[in-house]
């Protein structure tokens, strides 16, 4: 249970690119979400966080080149406990973790998942972690949706946590997905940029909204087969849900995305146009989406590293159930 005490955390941070639209308080609260944003914004009301040493209005626009300065409550809370959940490591020295994160597990833990989440395991595996992003995400670099596969890169310190977000937020950061889509793909490439906010009445989803965030992803065709492509996604931005949604938003949506495809599941049934057969197993059973790398600048070596996580089982069986059952030459 989160609690707030007397002792003021005193935090300076200097805005390293634009964030066109980005009022202060939205801000704040996205890049602190231990505190809730009518907490952030009593405290700018109060005159309690500065810009370029002035106090603002919470609707201020940040922009590149601010200074802000503020004053957070530290937190009090239960301690992440520790769980001997098996991590698949990919990469390990004393500043970094890359971990190939499997299906069905959430990173940090949240409403009604208390537990058995990425963070609890890494705070099993690792002495230490740092705490850059606060006590409930120990580690946290970035983040992957729960039944998003792939590879993960935590934090063990707060110079290399520092280093990478800077790399993060100055967009430095190369990741690559693979992703199954419903229908052929009628470019080879294509770039896709439109503005990402909350759903307006599903809260828990979201959506391309003229008011919402800038966002960016290339695709290039990988695979075609008939009715599905298999695309590899290079998303310039990380805003939440963004391949999924940008992917729906072009009338390709992920195979079996619960979310924002026709159906949360594929079955080979449905391969074959078949009416579905009684306990049939799907193939897949979540968005077929997979974090297959990621490249960035080793915070303490300063040499170019690059990592990758294999595909899991069930897109593996995906594809090859497409190259059997949908091959373009029939």
């Amino acid at each position: 249970m989160k609690r707030e005490n007397d002792t003021p955390k005193a935090i300076s941070l200097d805005i390293l690119k634009d964030i066109p639209g980005r009022r202060l308080d939205a801000f704040l609260a996205q890049r602190f979400p231990d505190y809730s944003r009518v907490l952030i914004q009593k405290l700018i009301d109060a005159g309690l966080v500065t810009v370029n040493g002035q106090a603002v209005k919470r609707k201020y626009e940040v922009k590149k080149g601010d200074h802000i300065e503020l004053s957070l409550p530290e937190i009090e809370e239960d301690r992440i406990e520790p769980e001997d959940i098996p991590l698949d490591i990919i990469y390990e020295d004393d500043h970094i973790l890359l971990v190939n994160k499997p299906v069905d597990m959430v990173v940090h833990p949240a409403r009604g998942h208390a537990g058995g989440t990425f963070v609890n395991a890494l705070a099993f595996h690792c002495r230490n972690l740092s705490d850059e992003s606060g006590p409930l995400r120990p580690g946290i670099v970035h983040r992957l949706d729960r039944d998003t596969t792939g590879v993960m890169l935590a934090a063990k310190t707060n110079e290399a946590h520092r280093n990478l977000r800077i790399q993060f937020e100055k967009r430095e950061v190369q990741k690559e997905y693979w992703a199954v889509v419903e229908r052929e793909m009628e470019l080879d490439s294509d770039v896709i940029r439109k503005p990402i906010g909350r759903h307006p009445t599903a809260r828990e989803k979201m959506a391309i909204r003229r008011d919402g965030r800038a966002s960016e992803t290339a695709y290039e065709v990988i695979e075609r087969f008939r009715g599905y492509t298999l695309v590899r996604a290079l998303p310039k931005t990380g805003r939440t849900h963004q391949i999924r949604v940008h992917f729906r938003s072009i009338n390709h949506p992920i195979v079996a995305d619960p979310d924002y495809s026709r159906s949360g599941e594929c079955t080979l049934s449905q391969l074959q146009t078949k009416p579905p057969e009684e306990g049939e197993v799907p193939i897949i059973e979540r968005q077929a989406l997979h974090a297959r790398r990621i490249g960035f600048t080793h915070p303490i070596d300063n040499t170019w590293v690059e990592f990758e996580a294999p595909l899991p089982k069930d897109m593996t069986d995906l594809i090859e159930a497409l190259r059997t059952y949908r091959p373009l030459d029939q």
